[in-house]
């Protein structure tokens, strides 16, 4: 393994603490420094990591950092992107890859001109649990794959977390917000997608912050809060996929693929490493699978650190910005399909990542 790269984080809200418990078990990634528009924040955040605090522009402008961790909010992804390529560094940041595409699309252009990497979460599939489920589809377990089922709800994460406005501005609803986790899991099974319909729509129940200091402050909803969509992929397979804020009661996640020789029961998609299910044709009674797959004991990170392998083998990296893109066309088609009432020819295409075996870690693969 070489030298480690060196990271910068901008946006240290929530979300970084995640990423933060895991850099000690990404020996070729190097916490440099963190950066906020609350600068105190900041600081607290630095102190607690032992790196530096600074300004956003002091960090991007910083020769020492190789790449940023984009943390910010949706509607900051595709600035601090572009100034962060701009300034010669490759760029990780979370979901999605920008509010549309129209905007995620020069962030490609520009690391393709500048021979620069772009990746985006998520990085759960490249767990145990997704990778293990992918390693029985194309092990043929369960025949030729001919559908899936995704149900993915919830009441709404005004319930628990303390500023959960931007959850409820473009980039956000159970679509942009949930919906990354599962759609890039599809496409990783299935390959492209290639048309969408769908159907979307909002309640007019009042949404209230719970908990924190924000508590009982009304929260405004510009984007729909149920979400069902029907997709199409280039190999035949037909996806269901329903996510929402409006449930306040389900008996579970549903995520299931259906061959012509047995069903897999997919693992939450949000995790890394849960157990895999199978019923075959020959013996139609649940079984867990054993680990057949994937990054073990992986946490939010392992993509950057994917990324990081793939710079310096000089292969392509897993959590692409490309596959982030064509995932953000099938939600852009979706909510557009759903609003006018119409079939969606997508118009990007994007290889399946490569597998993981199991077994190895991101700095040896």
């Amino acid at each position: 393994m070489g030298s480690a790269l060196n990271v910068g984080v901008v946006g240290v809200g929530n979300i970084s603490r995640q990423y933060f418990e895991q850099f000690p078990k990404l020996p070729n990634l190097s916490l440099t420094a963190v950066a906020d528009l609350d600068l105190d924040r900041a600081a607290a955040v630095a102190g607690e990591q032992g790196v530096e605090s600074m300004s956003v522009d002091a960090l991007l402008a910083d020769p020492r950092i190789d790449a940023v961790l984009n943390l910010t909010i949706p509607a900051a992804h595709t600035e601090v992107a572009l100034r962060a390529l701009a300034a010669g560094k490759h760029v990780y940041g979370e979901k999605p890859l920008a509010l549309a595409t129209a905007d995620a699309a020069p962030v490609l252009a520009c690391a393709a001109d500048t021979g620069l990497r772009v990746g985006s979460a998520p990085d759960t599939v490249l767990g145990t649990g997704i990778q293990t489920a992918r390693a029985l589809l194309d092990d043929g377990r369960i025949g030729d794959p001919v559908g899936a089922a995704v149900a993915w709800t919830a009441p709404g994460h005004e319930l628990w977390h303390p500023a959960p406005a931007f959850y409820y501005q473009p980039g956000g609803g159970p679509l942009f917000d949930m919906g990354p986790y599962y759609l890039t899991s599809l496409v990783t099974f299935f390959g492209p997608v290639v048309r969408v319909s769908g159907a979307v729509g909002r309640s007019a129940r009042e949404r209230t912050v719970a908990t924190g200091p924000l508590a009982g402050t009304s929260i405004p909803v510009d984007v729909d809060t149920h979400v069902t969509a029907l997709l199409e992929h280039a190999n035949g397979v037909i996806s269901t996929v329903t996510v929402s804020f409006e449930v306040w009661a389900s008996r579970a996640p549903l995520f299931e693929v259906y061959g012509t020789a047995g069903t897999l029961a997919v693992p939450d998609p949000n995790q890394f490493s849960d157990t895999v299910s199978i019923a075959t044709a020959a013996d139609r009674t649940w079984q867990e699978v054993p680990v057949g797959a994937g990054y073990a004991d992986a946490g939010r990170g392992v993509g950057l650190a994917d990324l990081a392998r793939a710079i310096e083998t000089g292969r392509p990296h897993r959590a692409s910005g490309e596959l982030a893109f064509h995932v953000l066309e099938i939600m852009e088609s979706i909510v557009h399909a759903g609003h006018a009432h119409e079939v969606v020819t997508l118009t990007s295409t994007v290889e399946r990542p490569q597998a993981v075996p199991l077994g190895v870690t991101p700095e040896s693969w």
